[in-house]
């Protein structure tokens, strides 16, 4: 479980197919910390520390996963957005992230605010997956990249967020732009909700 709220924007150091998987590895600052079988959040994948050193770390990504998220879409040196798994002593700064991505999301328009910027993202709309709560709110919550937002103007395929400089200078969207695509996972709340509503 996360919260959305990411640690780091580290880089790619080696990336090796096997099989159908991809062994993804990173350097980062918490590397001392971190175990094996640790749960970390990859641009909101959640994925397993299976190998570690000094300076560096190996997760495993697997095929649905590679279809699901672009994380097939990693060049060594690409920034990902890090978070480890949530405490449950602590407060929850962003909202409940399971770090399952749902789908990917297109960039389709970066506007500069004036000291902020207002990104736009389309995504597949599927109307029975949207009954199951698998679509945006405004003033919802939403993760792109594993980053935790407050949604901004939806449609049944489109939202937008607005990135403030902080988040935009320590998350990797400050190398977003128009084309890139990105992680979705909409919010586990609304999922739960439609859900029960189903049965009614």
């Amino acid at each position: 479980m996360f919260s959305g709220i990411v640690e780091e924007a580290a880089q790619v150091v080696a990336l090796q197919k096997d099989k159908e998987n991809l062994h993804i590895t990173m350097s980062c600052s918490f590397v001392d910390e971190l175990t094996i079988d640790q749960s970390v959040a990859h641009n909101g994948v959640c994925l397993t520390v299976v190998k570690k050193d000094d300076k560096t770390y190996t997760v495993t990504a697997i095929q649905e996963t590679l279809d699901r998220s672009n994380l097939g879409l990693l060049r060594i040196g690409s920034k990902v957005n890090l978070e480890r798994s949530m405490r449950m002593n602590g407060r929850l700064d962003g909202h409940i992230v399971q770090g399952h991505v749902d789908q990917t999301a297109e960039c389709i328009n970066v506007e500069e605010m004036d000291g902020s910027w207002l990104y736009t993202f389309k995504y597949k709309f599927d109307k029975e997956m949207a009954k199951r709560g698998y679509l945006t709110v405004d003033k919802g919550s939403v993760t792109v990249n594993g980053v935790s937002l407050t949604v901004c103007n939806p449609t049944d395929d489109t939202f937008q967020v607005a990135i403030i400089p902080y988040t935009h200078e320590f998350t990797n969207f400050h190398q977003i732009e128009k084309g890139s695509m990105v992680n979705i996972e909409f919010d586990i709340i609304g999922k739960y909700i439609s859900r029960i509503m189903a049965f009614n």
